[in-house]
């Protein structure tokens, strides 16, 4: 069976990649949006148009934003293929992936990477226990499922995920025993810099300081400035211990719900080769993109937090952008249009990122929490500590992907996305240099587990 092509093909159906999809469609591109959800939304706005009014309104305005961008996408000409897990793309255009037990392929001239973010690893001692998991992953489940926990939950670390999930369990009747968070004077004291910016973004800083306001209002306690965490228990959670205000604090919980920010999701870029940098303001890996997202690998552009943190309204602008750029670069756009019909999005865009810099200050997560001891868990796929990294260092090992063959790490199901940003950071600390130097993981397809039954069933 001939491939089927498309001029475009959007991976992920977040609200960068319904925005890329939407605007390619409108001005005449054949397109295609790949998602491994049954349903658009991508993370911040998962099954947006699915879930029941109750439930949108438990989550509150910001999710429920989502709906004007999913109908949008839904109304345009672009061809949607929902549970369609993709595990590979090439730098021709092929777009590999599985649906229904069957690898498929589709190829397209240009492709938008609209993979959004995934949660910074938290690697503190006994993160790994049953009963610690992300505020991320909890939100998912509120999400789709209206899953809340059933005991009095602790939510730790910093960045407004941690706020939003608070306030949306208040409402949800979710009894919370603590937020104990990390953000300390210090860095209140570094972001006060950025306040200019943040002031010109007080929308979402009146937003932030309400969430603060609604959690006090409940009763919830507040522990901030902690330090020194470390999940108790032997079989489960158990407790969270820390430190804040000169005190030792033990907090019983057997819920505990981590989150230090989110980061790019950077593997189908470096599956691609493209260029990447070290960024030491979000502490994180991003690919090198011009200003429509373009990387250093023709044919392919990216969009929203894949490319760098910005938030869900950026992330739709900038998916918008990467949609005329490449349009543009087809041929199928001319230069003053593009830029024409660019111009107001360019500027939304610069609106919406004014407060980045403020929030970035302030959440900065601590080293302790990016870099940990040496008996703390970093690989938990193959379940390689922090030591034996450094132990690695110590004969002779220069970065993570010769670390795969000295214990195997980064080589379980998950490919190095949960420990590949504390691999680069444990190593650069141990070795006295910069991440940039240490380098990551030489990602090779595929970027989704695919088994031999679904390889072979390509036709």
């Amino acid at each position: 069976m001939p491939t089927e092509r498309f001029d475009v093909a959007v991976i992920g159906a977040g609200p960068a990649g319904m925005s890329a999809a939407t605007t390619a469609a409108r001005h005449g591109a054949r397109v295609v949006l790949l998602d491994e959800q049954p349903a658009v939304g991508g993370q911040i706005y998962r099954a947006v148009s699915q879930v029941s009014d109750r439930r949108r309104n438990l989550l509150g305005p910001d999710y429920a934003a989502g709906l004007g961008i999913a109908a949008s996408f839904q109304a345009s000409s672009a061809l949607h293929l929902n549970d369609a897990a993709v595990w590979q793309v090439t730098p021709g255009g092929e777009v590999h992936y599985i649906r229904q037990g069957k690898a498929a392929m589709v190829s397209a001239e240009h492709v938008i990477l609209c993979t959004g973010a995934m949660e910074r690893p938290f690697p503190i001692p006994g993160w790994t226990l049953p009963g610690a998991m992300t505020a991320g992953a909890a939100q998912i489940l509120l999400k789709t499922a209206g899953v809340v926990p059933a005991e009095p939950v602790v939510l730790a670390g910093c960045g407004p995920l941690l706020y939003l999930l608070g306030w949306q369990y208040v409402r949800a009747g979710v009894p919370i025993r603590a937020l104990v968070d990390t953000t300390a004077f210090e860095d209140y004291r570094r972001a006060a810099v950025h306040l200019g910016g943040a002031l010109r973004g007080w929308r979402y800083l009146r937003k932030g300081l309400a969430l603060m306001r609604e959690l006090k209002r409940a009763g919830v306690p507040f522990h901030t400035g902690a330090c020194d965490l470390a999940v108790q228990g032997v079989d489960g959670v158990e407790a969270l211990t820390f430190n804040a205000g000169g005190k030792a604090h033990r907090i019983d919980t057997s819920t505990l719900l981590l989150h230090q920010g989110v980061v790019p999701n950077t593997q189908f870029t470096w599956s691609l080769r493209a260029q990447h940098h070290w960024d030491d303001v979000q502490l994180c890996w991003q690919p090198d993109v011009d200003e429509w997202g373009a990387l250093s690998v023709p044919g392919v552009s990216i969009a929203g937090d894949g490319a760098r943190i910005g938030g869900a309204v950026a992330a739709a602008l900038q998916g918008e952008l990467a949609a005329l750029g490449a349009l543009h670069t087809m041929g199928k756009l001319p230069l003053a249009q593009r830029d024409r019909l660019a111009a107001p999005q360019r500027d939304e865009l610069q609106r919406n990122l004014q407060i980045r810099p403020f929030l970035d200050a302030l959440y900065r997560p601590k080293k302790s929490n990016r870099v940990p001891a040496d008996h703390v868990i970093v690989c938990r796929c193959e379940e390689v500590s922090a030591g034996a990294i450094r132990n690695f260092v110590g004969l002779g090992c220069q970065g993570p992907n010769q670390a795969k063959a000295f214990g195997r790490c980064g080589m379980g199901p998950c490919q190095g996305r949960q420990c590949g940003l504390t691999v680069t950071e444990v190593m650069a600390d141990a070795r006295g240099v910069s991440p940039q130097e240490v380098g990551y993981y030489r990602i090779r397809p595929p970027i989704k587990p695919i088994s031999l039954g679904e390889l072979a069933a390509l036709e």
